[in-house]
């Protein structure tokens, strides 16, 4: 099976630093079903392509197939593994271009962050639905899409077209986001995979579709299919997609979690949150973003510490903005500290990124003007709440407090939700408006601010907007 990625953006073979492979070398992987090979048909300042080629062993596959496969003696050798673009040459993807697919490049760094004009052909790829179900999944990601049906056999047109397309996406973003929008759907459209489903599976759905699956307006289509209709791993994935930014590691509030779990392009960055109405809108994690940055710009905030700051999103987002003189991040997750300083290295605003846990009092945390606590109070115990608004308003005490957390109210509005569900399975509580708001007064009275509210995302008239924002100022 074979894949190709072209770009024509000047210097062209600057596609190499981007996937970490060399255009005068061809360069072979082994993987457990076969072999992995990544050489450049054409490399030039005006054009360049690199292929990936999966050369797949019959064998080899038996051997490592999952409990997904059918177990037909013969099926198992003959079949259309070797020649058809599937989850074996997503899986290909990810050993060879993992790094990639993280979006990271130190050699050209902007090229990285940098949408350019890509073309990405796959000769054959298994598409239940046809053309017309390849184009529902990838246009709304930007990609303009020719995808035509191979016919069952030229020579006898009368048989007419096979489950199989001929697929050529053309667009401009990010080489990241254009492998793992693949790495997605190629097992999406194929409606198969090669190996048994494992609940890590969700947490790979979320990686790879951080940024563009919660917003995509087919995204109950797409985790149902890529988890192979697996009830409780379905439900997990839509309940996470559904409004969370952190994951359980990276939460700022629980020093009882270790920082083991999702890698550098893990659920902190990559849950991004979408409306529940299907077209396509900005995700409510950067509404949410940006309500918090409009709430400190408002109240004239100069330097800011991120509590729970996850692997950097919102600090990248505080360091690049000259309204704020000096800026601060902390969680209690090791790795996303690690990630958090890598993202933000260079910065010149950025005071410094360090180790923490909320519930615990911190010298560090004081000398800022205004704290942030973004989806973080919800993964706390309710018992120890008391302790969190201790140690932030009390002892560090800042001019300007800003907290968001989710309204349960707007749950009913969330594809795959169940009642009373909560939208991610570590979150100890969601509150409604009315809980929040007794939580927040008795934080003012206690320690001397006042509060005003602030909807965040598309507000329902009942169920009001589903992430909701207290400003506390002193």
């Amino acid at each position: 099976m074979l894949l190709t990625i072209t770009t024509t953006r000047h210097p062209a073979d600057d596609l190499g630093f981007l996937l970490h492979k060399h255009p005068a070398r061809m360069q072979s992987f082994e993987q457990s079903f076969g072999t992995a090979h990544v050489f450049y048909p054409e490399a030039g300042p005006e054009r360049c392509t690199a292929a990936l080629m999966l050369d797949v062993d019959p064998v080899r596959l038996v051997r490592t197939r999952g409990r997904n496969t059918p177990d037909f003696s013969l099926g198992q050798y003959v079949n259309d593994r070797p020649y058809a673009a599937s989850s074996l040459l997503a899986s290909a993807m990810a050993n060879v271009f993992r790094t990639a697919m993280r979006g990271r490049c130190d050699s050209r760094p902007d090229l990285a962050d940098t949408e350019i004009p890509l073309t990405v052909t796959l000769p054959a790829l298994p598409c239940r639905g046809g053309p017309a179900q390849a184009e529902r999944f990838f246009a709304p990601l930007g990609w303009r899409v020719d995808a035509r049906a191979v016919p069952l056999d030229e020579a006898f047109p009368s048989w007419g077209d096979s489950r199989y397309v001929s697929l050529t996406l053309t667009g401009e973003l990010r080489l990241a986001d254009a492998l793992n929008q693949l790495y997605v759907l190629l097992p999406v459209l194929d409606e198969s995979k090669h190996y048994w489903l494992a609940p890590d599976e969700v947490d790979k759905l979320i990686r790879a579709g951080g940024g563009w699956l919660a917003a995509h307006p087919e995204r109950g289509a797409i985790t149902r299919r890529y988890l192979s209709n697996k009830r409780g791993l379905v439900r997990a994935a839509l309940g996470r997609l559904a409004g969370v930014d952190q994951a359980p590691d990276e939460a700022l509030s629980q020093p009882e979690i270790d920082d083991e779990g999702p890698d550098a392009a893990g659920t902190a960055d990559t849950a991004e949150t979408a409306g529940a109405a299907p077209e396509p809108r900005t995700p409510l994690a950067e509404l949410r973003v940006r309500a918090v940055l409009a709430a400190l710009h408002e109240e004239g905030a100069s330097s800011v510490i991120d509590l729970g700051c996850g692997s950097g999103r919102l600090l990248a987002r505080l360091a690049d903005d000259a309204a704020f003189t000096e800026v601060s991040g902390a969680d209690v997750s090791y790795r996303a500290v690690e990630i958090a300083r890598r993202r933000t290295a260079g910065a010149r605003r950025v005071r410094e990124v360090f180790q923490g846990a909320l519930t615990y009092a911190d010298a560090r945390f004081g000398d800022h003007d205004a704290a942030v606590l973004m989806e973080v109070v919800e993964h706390i115990d309710p018992p120890r709440l008391g302790a969190v608004a201790r140690v932030v308003f009390g002892g560090a005490r800042p001019r300007v407090v800003v907290v968001t957390t989710p309204n349960a109210e707007y749950n009913v509005h969330y594809e795959g939700l169940a009642p009373g569900a909560m939208r991610h399975p570590d979150h100890r509580f969601e509150w409604t408006r009315a809980e929040f708001g007794a939580w927040a007064d008795g934080v003012c009275a206690a320690h001397g601010y006042r509060v005003r509210y602030v909807p965040v995302g598309d507000a329902d008239p009942a169920a009001g907007a589903p992430t909701q924002m207290g400003v506390f100022v002193r």
